[in-house]
């Protein structure tokens, strides 16, 4: 069977941690931020993982 292209999109958007899982940041943080709370945008800047009902699919797509 031949290999899995990598989705670049993806590859740009997503890292795989140590323990096999993925890093990802949060939306809406890009525009639009007077109207946010101070708290809101801050919690924005960190990073999250992907929900185990997505890890498949997203791995998939990495080639993983």
């Amino acid at each position: 069977m031949p290999k899995l292209k990598t989705r670049r999109a993806v590859a740009k958007r997503f890292k795989v941690t140590a323990n096999g899982k993925l890093k990802r940041s949060h939306a809406c943080a890009g525009h639009l931020l007077t109207k946010k709370s101070a708290k809101r945008k801050r919690n924005l800047r960190k990073s999250d993982l992907v929900d185990c009902n997505d890890m498949n699919r997203m791995k998939r797509m990495l080639g993983i």
